[in-house]
């Protein structure tokens, strides 16, 4: 049996267990696309978070979850006869097989930025009014601050150089520090906003995702704040009872370990 009939036949029984569950099973015939909406975003997180773990095992585990979420919903698309599994299915592919014209067809590109670049001009002949119409409304700032950078860098509107990238970081953080100076707090938000998203910005430049560099920071510091709480407790303190030079010296000593 060969690798491709395996794993063909997996699907199809995730998709024989969707049909019984969704007959048989009182909760997951409750289910509707706007029930399950917040389950997938959660399952979504959950995967990010095993991905910045490295943990594979769970990795594999939560994508089998959003695998189902998938399933169920064109599970409910069947249902209304707006579409099925199938139609999932092959309009990625035809997306796929049409942004890719140089696999596909006779198109020629040097490397990864050409192929971007293709990809959103592509975008914008299927209709689309603005190269930034692929961004989700309800993703996180700081995410979607990185996907706009990187959608407008796919046309052309970039920086060319880091350095002046840093340049307009440093020129930001002048400005936020005028408005502190000047205690307009609505300035201050304003350009603490534009100090992040040129961060994000040079982020992008040096090859790291914003996101993932803040998430190890907080991982980070929780493991030092925690170790300080045991440390407290073995010392029967609260810490509140405790004082600041107290705490450095553990903190400290949590970030040699």
């Amino acid at each position: 049996m060969t690798n491709r009939t395996v794993q063909l036949e997996a699907f199809d029984r995730l998709l024989t267990i969707m049909d019984e569950l969704r007959e048989h099973c009182p909760w997951d015939q409750k289910q509707t696309m706007e029930t399950l909406r917040s389950l997938t975003i959660e399952e979504t997180y959950e995967l990010g978070d095993a991905i910045l773990d490295k943990d594979l095992q769970e990795v594999k585990n939560e994508l089998g979850d959003l695998l189902l979420h998938i399933v169920f919903y064109a599970k409910i698309g069947s249902e209304t006869k707006d579409f099925d599994i199938s139609d999932v299915i092959n309009s990625i592919c035809e997306k796929l097989i049409h942004r890719h014209p140089h696999i596909y067809s006779d198109v020629e590109v040097k490397d990864a930025t050409e192929v971007k670049q293709n990809w959103e001009n592509l975008k914008l002949k299927e209709g689309k009014t603005s190269v930034l119409q692929g961004v989700p409304k309800s993703l996180p700032a700081l995410v979607k601050a990185s996907r706009i950078q990187e959608k407008v860098a796919g046309v052309g509107f970039d920086w060319e150089h880091p350095e002046q990238v840093w340049e307009k970081v440093e020129e930001e953080l002048g400005e936020l520090k005028l408005e502190v100076e000047n205690k307009n707090q609505d300035a201050v938000e304003d350009e603490f906003g534009d100090v992040l998203f040129s961060l994000i910005n040079y982020a992008r430049f040096l090859d790291i995702n914003p996101e993932n560099a803040l998430e190890r920071t907080n991982k980070k510091f929780i493991k030092r704040f925690q170790y300080l709480e045991t440390k407290a407790k073995t010392l029967q303190k609260s810490l509140s009872e405790m004082t600041l030079a107290e705490m450095d010296v553990y903190w400290d000593e949590a970030k040699k370990l």
